[in-house]
Formats: structure tokens, sequence, C-alpha cells
């Protein structure tokens, strides 16, 4: 048997490789899986499906893009696919995800697979691009797997304009043994829930105290909003009286303006209730903006800056709640600078979403429903809230130890 171009990947499975000239065309193919998504499993396995495809290379006769057959899907390129999706297809998108998604073509995709016919593309070609992204070029998980979403959107749009007929469709997207899936998960991925210990805790309240970023420390840390959700709460959505606050809006930064624009998604729309410290602090910050003195509110008229609320009206800094005393806007990167005291001086490896991660686990370390604390977090699928009650903290762990006493 004759093994060039067959070789054996780390996982123990093998691939094929091959480049031929047919009609002037130069076909280069790479894969490691067959069309309907399965390893090769051994040589021998390769080796055939390598032969197969060389025949098949050499003998498919090239069709003619002028040649329409009656009833059959228009043929597209997965190009003009994503072209008509972007001019059709996403107007109710977010921006933050229309950026996502032109990224991820114009860095990767648009090169990979542009120019190939969207009904010529096979669950191996998509595999094996996941694959290389993931274990070769060593991207996440969570970042390919944006890949593998793209993948179904595209196919989706095609299928919805008769662009693939219902059986190549079913085979790419549907059918449970065929269709494109992520990679198997190396063993070292880290997808942990991120939890602070009650020493960084302990440290963080002492370093954060009087600070400028005290404010959005407390959301995060005592309410889990994310950094976006933080920066973008107005005063108005703040209810002393009940001891709540509405998250209705982010702040972003789109095409260089700071904006308030909606949340990304309805579930993220919630109402958050308050502990009894977090309650205090937002009183005492509400008493002494009542009662600036003449010469702060004169700051603030010459310091505030306005940004575009969500229905497209001006907005005063003044009336966000992380905003300076002074007028002073303050925004998404304001924490930048206290990541890398708190990194290189306290020696915590600092992520604002940590907070958020914190403030999930103790409220399930304390057994609150998950219901309830699906609602809180913003979650649109309960199995995301789950996560935090099978994180592994250090209280968590101290529990256990002395529930294993009891034993």
């Amino acid at each position: 048997m004759n093994t060039t171009g067959i070789f054996q990947l780390k996982d123990g499975t093998w691939g094929y490789r091959f480049k031929i000239c047919v009609n002037g065309k130069i076909i280069d193919r790479r894969r490691t899986r067959d069309e309907n998504g399965n390893s090769f499993k051994n040589k021998s396995e390769a080796f055939r499906a390598r032969k197969a495809a060389i025949y098949q290379a050499e003998n498919t006769p090239p069709i003619c893009e002028e040649q329409v057959v009656a009833d059959a899907p228009v043929r597209k390129r997965i190009r003009e696919v994503y072209e008509e999706y972007c001019a059709h297809g996403r107007k109710d998108r977010a921006y933050a995800t229309i950026k996502k998604q032109d990224s991820l073509w114009t860095n990767h995709i648009c090169e990979a697979f542009g120019n190939q016919y969207v009904d010529a593309i096979s669950v191996a070609q998509i595999t094996d691009f996941l694959t290389s992204l993931y274990y070769e070029e060593g991207f996440s998980y969570c970042y390919v797997e944006s890949f593998l979403k793209m993948f179904y959107l595209i196919f989706g749009q095609a299928y919805s304009r008769n662009y693939l007929s219902v059986d190549v469709y079913n085979k790419l997207c549907v059918n449970k043994d065929t269709r494109i899936r992520m990679p198997k998960m190396k063993i070292d991925e880290d997808t942990d829930i991120v939890a602070f210990t009650e020493e960084e805790c302990a440290a963080m309240e002492q370093y954060f105290h009087g600070t400028n970023a005290e404010t959005a420390y407390l959301l995060g840390r005592y309410c889990g909003l994310r950094i976006n959700e933080c920066y973008g709460l107005k005063w108005s959505q703040v209810d002393l009286e009940k001891g709540t606050i509405r998250i209705e809006q982010q702040m972003q930064y789109q095409d260089g303006l700071i904006k308030l624009v909606p949340l990304k998604t309805r579930n993220a729309r919630r109402t958050i209730y308050l502990c009894r410290r977090v309650k205090a602090y937002l009183e005492e910050l509400a008493a002494h903006r009542k009662t600036a003195s003449d010469t702060l509110l004169q700051q603030q008229e010459q310091n505030q800056t306005f940004i575009q609320d969500t229905d497209g009206r001006k907005l005063s800094s003044v009336e966000l709640v992380n905003c300076l005393p002074n007028g002073k806007i303050q925004t998404v990167n304001s924490m930048k600078y206290h990541s890398r005291i708190l990194k290189s001086e306290y020696h915590i490896n600092f992520k604002y979403h940590y907070l958020r991660h914190t403030y999930g686990t103790r409220l399930a370390e304390m057994n609150t429903p998950a219901h309830l604390l699906c609602n809180q977090m913003g979650h649109g699928n309960i199995q995301v809230t789950q996560r935090y009650y099978i994180s592994i903290s250090k209280d968590g762990i101290d529990a256990l130890k002395s529930n294993l006493e009891r034993l």
C-alpha cells in the first residue's frame, strides 16, 4: 500500500492530503474525516478515502455556471450568501454581533470558503477547518464555537433562499449523525466559573473603598451586573424605596463614540434586588447628588459629556450612576487601571466579569433557587445558570470537608 499523502493525528486518527491538476485546475485537498464527519480510525481507511477522493476529482465533469436545472436550487458561492445575509438578513442584530460576524468572516472564513459553492461544501471540510482552528492554531473552544454558529447561519440563509436542497441542508445542519459539530474539547480546556476567594474579596473591598470605581465594584460584586450594564445604568432606573434597579440598556463604543444601546437579549432586561449594603451606599450617593454645592454644579455643567441614549436623544453623563461627582463620564475602560494595580500590588487576576461569577457562585452556594438566580443573572437558558451550582470554589470545598466529617 502506497502511504503517500497519508498522515496520523495526535489523537491517533488518520487523514489524507493530495494536490492534483484536473482540466488545468489545481485541486488541493486535506481531510481528516469522511463526508459524514467520522474520523479515519486507521491508515487503511484514510488510504481508501484518499483514493476515492482522487478518483472523484478526476472523473467529475465541470459544472457550467450558466446551466440551469428546473426546480433545482440556484447555485451560489459562500461569499454571495454572506453578502446577501449582510444586506437583508441581519437588520435586527446588535452592533457588537455584526462586528463579530464581520471579523470572523474577514479574518478566517472568507479566504477558506468564500469562493466555494455553498452546495459543494462537505461536513468534513468544515470539521477539518474547526479542528485546525482549535488544535493547531490554538484558539479557545468558545471562540471556535463562534465559527460553528456562523456556518449554521450561512447554511440557514442559503436554505431559506433555495440555494441548498433539503437533503444537503439536513446533512449539514439537522441530522444528528452527520451534521457539523465542534471538535472534541481538550482535557485542559479552561471553561470554569472563576470566583474570587473571601481573602481576595476582602482585599478588593479595602482597595476600592473611596475610589472612583467603588460604585462599579459594588454593582458587580453584589448585583452581578455585566460591565456594559454597570456603566450604562441611569439614576432614573434606581428605585431606592423598593430597593431595586432596572437593567434596560448597556454602554458601548460604536464607531469611536460612547452610546447607550439596547441589551443584547430579552432576558438581560431585568429588575435586580439590592442588598442592604448597596442600597445604603446608593442612598448616600443620591443624597450627595441632590445636595451638591454651587461649585460642584458648575463643575458638572462644564465637565459633563452628552452621549446618545437608546432612543436617539442626548443624555448628560450626570444622569449616569457611575458619573464622577464633578460630572466627568466613566466608561467601560475605567476599570483597566484598577486591573493593573490589583495584578501588580495585590496579585489578584482581576477581571470585572469575575465579580459577576462571584455573585452567581455565592448565591448558588447559599441554595438560591435556580430559577430566581437565572432571573437575577439575566440568563436566557437555565442551563447556563446551573453552571454556578456545579462550580467548585474554596467555600464549596470547605463545606464539602465539613460534611465529610459529619458522615
